[in-house]
């Protein structure tokens, strides 16, 4: 089955569950599953769902209102509260199933509430590789992911939103900012804010894929491994650590392998996650 059958098959997907709630997030995937919901069930049986928490930035929600508004959609925006919820702080490895179980629980009784037959989120096929602990909330809670379902992977969500014209589809990868501290260290307001503000200082210098890898008094940067040398350049590196240190990090390190995706679930792939349980 190549790509035009996949897509053919999603729209196929999505045209079978009559009305749907979108978990959106304004991310590459998300906003691919919501223009296709779009196209299959119209506007008036879908409405985009967001999440606003201490957990995600600023210019992501500012995102979400931007695509949201520009493809026609209604837009449902509520707050969660993820450092309430028992289990969630103090960042066991299976961190992110209390969160999802908490969002999507509450996007069931949204769509109950206003008459949708579904909700979905913008799971891909690749998203099975790696340690992904909430979709066994979105199992227990009945939610589709229909990209998946589809056999869609991320290369094909982005060629096929390039092809739909949607703006997220060169969009950097992102994960809410509790991936970016280890295992057991307590997640906190103030260390959220710290690593939300190193970011989006490293994101204004033209660094488009990044993390800053919270170790204490630590921050471990991640760039793409083509933009290390320009991260460690003379005055690039000085501005960057004079933040950073005003932030309230005392060391600042480059890691050298470069970003890559759930960098800190290496820990869990070499059998010693039982140590954070």
């Amino acid at each position: 089955m190549d790509i035009a059958d996949r897509y053919h098959r999603l729209l196929d997907i999505l045209t079978g569950m009559e009305s749907v709630v979108v978990g959106f997030s304004a991310g590459v995937d998300s906003t691919f599953l919501l223009g296709c919901s779009l196209k299959a069930l119209g506007k008036d049986k879908v409405l985009a769902a967001t999440a606003l928490s201490e957990t995600f930035p600023t210019f992501q929600s500012e995102e979400a209102r931007s695509i949201a508004q520009s493809l026609g959609v209604d837009h449902h925006v509520f707050h969660t509260r993820e450092l309430e919820i028992e289990g969630f702080k103090d960042n066991p490895p299976d961190r992110c199933y209390f969160c999802k179980h908490e969002l999507y629980s509450y996007l069931v009784n949204l769509a109950e509430k206003k008459g949708y037959r579904h909700v979905i989120d913008g799971t891909n096929l690749d998203d099975e590789g790696d340690h992904r602990p909430g979709r066994r909330a979105l199992e227990e809670l009945g939610i589709r992911s229909p990209l998946r379902e589809a056999g869609l992977g991320k290369g094909e969500i982005r060629l096929l939103s390039k092809q739909m014209s949607l703006p997220t589809w060169d969009k950097p990868s992102f994960a809410c900012l509790s991936s970016r501290f280890p295992y057991g260290d307590t997640i906190t307001p103030e260390k959220l804010r710290m690593v939300e503000a190193a970011e989006e200082f490293i994101r204004g210098l033209g660094f488009r894929q990044l993390r800053v890898r919270h170790h204490g008094d630590t921050a471990r940067i991640e760039v793409e491994p083509a933009d290390i040398d320009r991260l460690t350049s003379e005055g690039m590196r000085s501005a960057i650590v004079e933040k950073l240190k005003s932030l309230g990090y005392r060391y600042v390190s480059v890691d050298l392998q470069g970003y890559r995706t759930g960098s800190l679930n290496e820990v869990l792939r070499s059998g010693r996650g039982e140590e954070y349980r």
